[in-house]
This record gives C-alpha cells, structure tokens and sequence, in this order.
C-alpha cells in the first residue's frame, strides 16, 4: 500500500478512538452527575457506526497474514492480544479493586478478577474480541469456505436479537460481520478511497446526505433496528473512509493519523485519567455536563500519548505497549528483533 493510503487508515482509526473515547467519557460523566449534556448527542449519533468501523478497519491487512503457519498466526494475532488483555486487565482491575470489594467483598472480586477471563472486562472488550475474530477468519479461510456464506451468516447473526448477557457471543455476533468484511472486501475499500481522493466534491455531497440520513434515523431511534444497524453500520463504515481520504488529500488535522497510529495506546490506557479528570471537574461543579464531558474526552485521549511519549524519552516501561520476549510463542520471534509494539 501507498504511504498516503496507510494515512488515511491511521486517519480512519484516529477518528475512531477518539469516538470510542468519547463514548466512555460523555456517559461516564453523565451517569456521575445524573443528567445529560450537548455532548450526548454526538455520542448518539457516532453509535451506529463507532464500533463497526474500527472492526472493518482492523480487518483490511489480514489478507496479508492470514495463509501464515498457525504457531506465527496465532502469536501475533491471538498471544500478542492476549498479552495486552492480561496485563491491562490486571492494572484495571487493581486501580478499581477498592470499588468492587465494596460491592462484592474481596473474595467477590477476587473471583470477579479470574471471572474477566472468560467475560471480557470492562473497556477491554475489543481487545478480547479481535484475536476470536481473527481465529474464526483463519478457520473459514484454511477450510476452504466459501465467502459468501461466511458473510451472509456473519449478516444474519447481526441481524438476529442475540442478547444473551456473554460478551462474548453477543460482541461476537454484532461486529464479526464488520471485521469479516474489511478482510473480504479490502481492495474495494481501497478503491473506495482512491473515488474519494479523485472527486472531492461528490465525495462531500454523498457524506452530507449520510450525515442526514444517518442523524435523522438516530433521531427518530430507528438506527438499532434489525437491518437497519447493518445497513448504517456500513454505511458509516463507508463515510468514514470517505472522510478520512478528504482529510487525508487537505493535509489537515494531522493529529489524527497519529492517533490512529497509536490507537491501541490510547485504547489501553484512556481509562485511568478519564475516570480522574471525570471526579475532579464533577467536585469543582463550575462546567455544565456538556463542557465537562468535552474535557475529559480531550485529557483522556492525551494523557495515553504522553505516557507513551514518556517511555520513549526515558526507555522505561515498554512493557505496557510492546511485548517482551518471554511473551512470545517459541520460535516465532526473531533473534533481534525489535518488541512489538501494541499495534
């Protein structure tokens, strides 16, 4: 791929993260304070397509690993998750430990703890779900099945009122098909990218009426209908690639491609200073619900990059985003090869 294609990928899921973000920051707040603020409704109007597309995005690449031998395939698409998951769990888990054994008791979190094992914790859930997603897509693809029938039934379970209490099966139900469709239809999301880079204008009269459409089903509580979440899932999935090619060609908001460069930075480590900044501006009580919701997205998506900028000045604590050596399968890292990074 082009250097200027990867940027509006990393564009794409910058955009992406900072949605995710947002989404915990503004309903975190407005569940401390009791009342919603303007925010609320960019919140609401993201939902659709918040999550399906950071899964399309995530499966774009796989076309290129995904005919690896199993022990290198399943250490960097299931160990390398699993490691992040672990470690960022644990540090969750410590820093909230306090709030659930008042809750449940010690021995109560205790199990809580080894219970997030197998129920995916908290703001990790993706995490979790990615290295599941790209299992199934190694086990349909080695079998040699057809496609079509993988995404029709990757539709359906969409489609289907599937709400039984397991992240795991009712994430997996819900977002596979997204996932699955990045790694099927990658070169057309490609070329969906280069139409938008060649007709600037068309591309903003289609996002203008997406925008429409897409906030008026919102609007109306239309938008998590069975069909109609597939179809504006997709859609927006489309409209962000479509805007982040736009910004991409603008040579503008370039804080964006690096974001998205380190989403999973910020992915892992947003939850400490929201859950902060979220208590000290709810203490000093001088912000509406609005302005206090833009502000801890803003601290939450930052604070993550400054750490990390943290580490690479002092060279201390890599291991929190890239994967020591013990963490490898045997065989499968090269002798000097550098950790790998989160992402």
């Amino acid at each position: 791929m082009s250097s200027t294609r990867i940027d509006w990928v990393d564009t794409a899921k910058g955009i992406c993260i900072i949605f995710v973000v947002m989404m915990h920051s503004v309903l975190g707040v407005e569940a401390a304070a009791g009342e919603t603020g303007w925010m609320h409704a960019i919140v609401a109007f993201a939902a659709p397509f918040r999550m399906p597309d950071f899964f399309l995005i995530s499966g774009l690449f796989l076309s290129n690993v995904i005919t690896r031998d199993w022990r290198l395939y399943l250490d960097r698409k299931v160990i390398h998750f699993a490691y992040f998951y672990a470690l960022w769990m644990t540090i969750q888990f410590a820093v909230k430990a306090p709030v659930f054994a008042a809750d449940l008791g010690w021995l109560g979190a205790v199990q809580y703890y080894f219970v997030s094992f197998i129920q995916p914790f908290g703001t990790l859930w993706f995490i979790y779900m990615l290295p599941v997603f790209f299992v199934v897509c190694k086990l349909t693809h080695d079998r040699g099945l057809p496609w079509q029938l993988v995404l029709g039934i990757a539709a359906l379970l969409q489609i289907a009122p599937i709400h039984t209490g397991w992240l795991l099966v009712d994430e997996f139900a819900s977002r596979f098909v997204y996932f699955y469709a990045g790694y099927i239809f990658a070169p057309k999301i490609f070329q969906l990218a280069d139409w938008a880079r060649a007709r600037v204008p068309l591309s903003l009269t289609v996002l203008a009426i997406w925008a429409l459409v897409n906030g008026g089903l919102v609007a109306a509580g239309w938008s998590g209908l069975p069909i109609v979440s597939l179809a504006l899932g997709a859609a927006g999935a489309g409209a962000i690639v479509l805007t982040s090619t736009l910004i991409t060609e603008a040579g503008r908001f370039n804080f964006l491609s690096h974001f998205g460069e380190n989403s999973i930075v910020i992915y892992l480590a947003f939850f400490f200073p929201m859950g902060v900044t979220r208590v000290i501006l709810l203490k000093l009580g001088f912000l509406d619900i609005g302005t206090i919701s833009l502000i801890v997205t803003a601290v939450s998506v930052i604070s993550p990059m400054i750490l990390f900028w943290m580490i690479q000045k002092t060279n201390f604590g890599w291991f929190l985003f890239r994967r020591p050596g013990w963490a490898y399968l045997p065989g499968t890292l090269a002798p000097k090869a550098r950790l790998q990074p989160a992402e």
